[in-house]
């Protein structure tokens, strides 16, 4: 086996087959999150590939009518639970991680969860894990999410496991938070405000080509560290305009100084009870974070994807602490 040094990005064959060990594939594959997003997409098409799924999750609600799923909880504090909840299972598929510090729960708890989880799978005896990081991850950053997501890709290579780690930034489709809610204020402010020139990038990924790449990892021969990245890279004023054309807005687009717009989206934010936009998130993506200069690995353009469903995008506002942590602490408090 050999290893990529985590920070290096690399492009891999495709292959559409889903059988890592030949003699030794049990059938049998875990997705953490397998009712949420991307892990959703991932289980899908896994089950779609003639493969059996089972989730680990913390949220078992989201799945209580579905039978063609094996559910477990996904519960960092009973590892020997967690590496029963794993046996059996040929890969790990993982897409474990928190997007801001909320009650408790912080980038430095999530590495520590994910070298659980990644210690269970190899008592457990998983042959691969593929597992979905994020793009210019660096142990070195001033932003805890992207020093954090370092961190855990180091504990997987450390794991002595194979694996893969894909590397996206924003992701995309019907369920997706970022262009839903940005399409949702679009609709409705008579002025939008972008930070600075906006004339940052981004690599926009569909989560279904997300989705076929970790399947494609599967097959890899090597340990891959791979850049999941769409074929286009538009400025971000220029994903806004896309985005306010799809949906027939007529809203203005206004360019404000970072400390004018961050306070505009905790005001927003509080009244939505919710959290739209952190400092962090802004100041990585005005840095290039979301960019990539690696080859396009999906197939899905953005400016095509929007195009056909400004129709339905942003008529729901998806509100990300209810569905992450307000649904979480009612069913503590039962």
């Amino acid at each position: 086996m050999s290893t990529t040094t985590p920070g290096a990005s690399s492009t891999a064959p495709v292959s559409n087959a889903v059988n890592p060990v030949g003699k030794d594939d049990t059938g049998l594959d875990v997705v953490t999150g397998a009712f949420s997003y991307s892990g959703g997409a991932i289980a899908r098409d896994l089950q779609l590939a003639g493969r059996r799924v089972r989730t680990l999750t913390g949220h078992p609600e989201r799945g209580s009518d579905r039978t063609d799923i094996e559910v477990r909880p996904l519960d960092f504090d009973d590892p020997t639970g967690l590496s029963k909840s794993l046996d059996g299972a040929t890969t790990l598929f993982n897409t474990y991680w928190v997007r801001f510090a909320r009650g408790g729960v912080d980038h430095a708890l999530a590495v520590e969860n994910s070298r659980t989880l990644f210690q269970a799978a190899k008592r457990a005896g998983v042959r691969k894990i593929i597992h979905v990081s994020i793009l210019h991850p660096s142990a070195d950053s001033p932003y805890p999410y992207f020093r954090g997501k370092a961190l855990v890709e180091r504990a997987l290579a450390e794991s002595g496991l194979a694996y893969a780690s894909l590397r996206p930034s924003v992701l995309f489709d019907e369920r997706g938070v970022l262009l839903n809610n940005m399409a949702w204020l679009l609709r409705r402010l008579p002025i939008f405000g972008v930070g600075g020139r906006g004339s940052y990038r981004v690599r926009p990924t569909h989560v279904d080509d997300l989705a076929r790449l970790a399947l494609e990892a599967v097959t890899w021969p090597n340990d891959r560290i791979v850049d999941a990245v769409g074929p286009e890279r538009p400025t971000f004023v220029e994903l806004i305009e896309q985005i306010r054309d799809a949906v027939g807005s007529r809203a203005r687009i206004v360019h404000v100084p970072a400390p004018v717009l961050l306070g505009m989206s905790k005001v927003l934010g509080a009244v939505m009870r919710d959290v739209l936009l952190t400092a962090d998130e802004y100041r990585s993506m005005a840095e290039g974070l979301a960019d990539s200069d690696a080859p396009t690995t999906g197939a899905v353009r953005v400016s095509d994807w929007l195009a056909n469903h400004g129709n339905t995008l942003g008529t729901r506002y998806a509100n990300e602490l209810e569905l992450h942590f307000r649904r979480q602490a009612s069913r503590a408090a039962v």
